[in-house]
């Protein structure tokens, strides 16, 4: 079975703010993820929790779909990541999310960018 229903399905969610529902659908419960070359975090709940407590500390977050790609059980997804701060600091992030998929989920995800960017007021 193709993973690209899940994927289209998962980026609907993400776009329309629904980042910590997408969790808790598509991702596998002994999940990791990868930011850049950090250690990944391991375990749905552990990811979660960061991905909650990241976006309770903003005023307000945006993802735009920029390109996707799905081979296989492999899917590349390039967001454009628009969101302000507490403070009212305003950023943008390009950003490839590249990820694993088994049975319908995720089992490993890394996103890459450039993190110099992220000091650039969007």
């Amino acid at each position: 079975m193709s993973i690209k229903p899940h994927v289209l399905d998962l980026i609907q969610l993400v776009e329309n703010g629904q980042m910590l529902e997408a969790i808790m659908k598509y991702y596998d419960e002994n999940a990791a993820t990868q930011e850049n070359v950090s250690p990944p975090t391991v375990g749905r709940a552990r990811i979660y929790e960061g991905e909650a407590a990241f976006f309770a500390s903003l005023r307000s977050a945006k993802f735009t779909l920029a390109s996707v790609v799905v081979d296989g059980d492999r899917a590349a997804i390039n967001w454009v990541f628009d969101y302000t701060t507490a403070d009212g600091q305003r950023y943008r992030m390009d950003e490839i999310s590249y990820q694993t998929w088994r049975d319908g989920k995720i089992v490993f995800e890394r996103y890459v960018y450039d993190s110099a960017s992220l000091a650039l007021a969007a």
